[in-house]
């Protein structure tokens, strides 16, 4: 079926941190987390890679800061982030053509 991912595991293979990530991240968007910016939030990504896992969650516009900045300090609370560490605010276009690791973040919290 296109679209879908399908995962199989050995026996005794323990969840990773990523899994409770990316757990919170969904409940996050079933239970519209965002407050009065719930509805600028599309949809999230998972991307689980050897160099780095990321995980994206796609708004609406990247340019509404006060939007963006709400949804960036809401979902660092309930993965339980510390302060110290930072999620960026990037727009898709300037992933799509520019090395991942180059892509500058137009905001971050």
């Amino acid at each position: 079926m296109a679209g879908c991912d399908y995962s199989l595991f050995k026996g005794g293979i323990e969840p990773i941190d990523l899994d409770r990530f990316w757990l919170e991240t969904l409940l996050c968007l079933i239970g519209e987390s965002f407050d009065d910016y719930s509805n600028d939030v599309c949809g999230a990504v998972i991307n689980v890679r050897a160099k780095g896992d990321n995980i994206a969650v796609w708004t609406t516009e990247c340019d509404n800061r006060k939007a963006v900045t709400h949804i960036g300090r809401v979902y660092k609370k309930r993965l339980g982030l510390p302060p110290k560490i930072v999620i960026g605010c990037q727009s898709h276009a300037d992933r799509a053509t520019k090395s991942h690791s180059t892509t500058k973040n137009r905001f971050v919290v």
